[in-house]
């Protein structure tokens, strides 16, 4: 006999056609297909009941429950909830319990409306109709609420404002507006007009939950999973204790020393290559090579910043004199690449690989934020490594962002008497490998201690003159590549 079953799917449903309804008892009798629910059966028959339902649960509200709205909390998830829980719209109140593992509760209120999205037989709320469901008021909390918490309603709220600024904020507010009228959600509304007028500082931000819509609101937003990064370094820090290295009484010639090659290396990290040679050339005569000028700005540059004893003892006590450090010494450091748009934070995005960094308008937010954990450290070396990441990690400038990290890392070493932390390019992958650890894995502690490693190397460094210093340097493998040798170097 022709099956009538498509063994394809994981789920059958029960038919008003004889044929069909005979062979699925037949199947079921044969052990083939299995009953998990009224009217509903599986081919799988190894799988719980509870996780075939829910894999499929799409599907079986299409088929059982044909024209309901999919809405509140469930139109924005589109899943069932950890508590088991999915909501419906329809024309009347009723709680569904004979799907293993699943609530479905179908609650009575407006019928799909021409914003509405078709899907199936059913239909899902539209944004701005799901967000005015998510302002009523529920009687159970948690995940067995039909409502989101409000935290997730701000945050979508401020990232409208955030995208868009106050206009689109606004064209946002004018769409939920003609949706309550519609659907008769004029309470809804005034709930949630409230929380823009906050955003938009039309009311008070008291009535806001979150701390970035707080933020926002302010003018600050910034970038909640960067900063959740920073807490996890910043408790990583407290956590561990990194040992002082003081420097040795420096002249202003070995301090000269050490910025020559802490600029050299830090530039050869990002791709500006030359030969000791060379870079020592354009440093001592402040002349470019003819056929590399970027290139030899960029040395330059960030020598000019790093060799200044005093500009490298100023460090930030306010986010505020954060901003004017960081910008007065990207203008320096791109001085050579007036494209870059040196000493201005960065006005499009960017990223590197598969990693996006903060958004533009969260840059000054997420720096002020972050800047909170910053001032908390007392280590020298801690506020180091923190300022490294927080730098790297909002990327607040087109470009030149590595190097104005670490050069804002050694001015917290140097002006506490540290010795400061170079990256030579036999440790480059190293380096970039435990910051990209941290940046997409949130796991701090290999950062740290490959920064207490180079902090130890650096304060190795000696040498009566270049050429002593240059000589430790190549004997410690620094100029090797880091698939032919390894850092090398003893107790001072």
């Amino acid at each position: 006999m022709k099956s009538l079953v498509d063994w394809n799917k994981e789920i059958v449903f029960a038919s008003s056609d004889s044929d069909v309804s005979h062979q699925i008892s037949r199947l079921v009798k044969q052990g083939r297909l299995r009953k998990i629910a009224l009217r509903l059966y599986t081919t799988n028959m190894v799988d719980s009941p509870e996780s075939i339902v829910k894999r499929n649960i799409l599907s079986i509200l299409n088929w059982r429950f044909p024209t309901t709205v999919i809405s509140h909390r469930s139109a924005c998830e589109m899943r069932i909830t950890s508590a088991g829980t999915f909501y419906l719209t329809g024309n009347y109140n009723r709680k569904v319990t004979d799907l293993p593992g699943v609530t479905i509760y179908m609650l009575k209120g407006p019928v799909a409306d021409s914003k509405d999205m078709a899907y199936g037989k059913m239909y899902i709320a539209s944004e701005y109709r799901w967000m005015l469901e998510n302002m009523q008021t529920s009687r159970k909390q948690g995940d067995e609420s039909k409502t989101l918490p409000i935290g997730v309603i701000e945050r979508k709220l401020e990232s409208v404002l955030v995208a868009g600024g106050e206009e689109q904020l606004n064209q946002y507010r004018d769409a939920l507006r003609a949706t309550a009228e519609r659907l008769g959600m004029e309470a809804e509304f005034a709930k949630i007009n409230v929380l823009i007028s906050a955003l938009l500082n039309t009311h008070s931000a008291q009535v806001l939950s979150e701390p970035s819509a707080k933020a926002a609101a302010a003018g600050y937003p910034y970038d909640e999973k960067r900063l959740e990064l920073f807490e996890k370094l910043y408790d990583e820090l407290q956590r561990q204790h990194l040992l002082s290295r003081p420097v040795a009484v420096q002249t202003e010639i070995d301090y000269q020393n050490i910025a020559f090659f802490e600029s050299y290396f830090s530039n050869y990290i990002e791709g500006t290559e030359f030969a000791v040679d060379e870079a020592r050339q354009i440093v001592d005569t402040g002349v470019a090579m003819p056929t590399r000028t970027e290139d030899s700005h960029d040395i330059l540059g960030t020598f000019h910043v790093v060799s200044n004893r005093m500009e490298m003892s100023i460090c930030p006590t306010s986010s505020q004199e954060l901003f004017e450090i960081l910008c007065r010494r990207h203008a320096i450091l791109l001085e050579g690449r007036p494209a870059m748009n040196p000493g201005h934070f960065k006005e499009k995005n960017n990223r590197a690989g598969n990693t996006e960094f903060v958004e533009v308008s969260r840059v000054r937010g997420t720096l002020d934020a972050g800047f909170g954990y910053y001032a908390a450290l007392t280590s020298p070396i801690a506020r180091a490594i923190y300022m490294m990441f927080l730098i790297s990690e909002v990327h607040p400038f087109q470009d030149g962002n590595g190097r104005m990290a670490r050069i804002m890392m050694n001015a917290e070493l140097f002006r506490a008497g540290e010795a400061k932390i170079i990256v030579p390019t036999v440790y480059r992958e190293d380096y970039l490998l435990v910051l990209r650890k941290l940046s997409r894995e949130g796991i701090a502690a290999p950062y740290i201690k490959v920064m207490n490693h180079l902090h130890h190397f650096t304060s190795t460094l000696y040498g009566k003159d270049f050429q002593e210093l240059l000589h430790y340097l190549t004997e410690c493998n620094a100029f090797e590549t880091p698939d032919r040798g390894k850092l090398m170097f003893g107790e001072r």
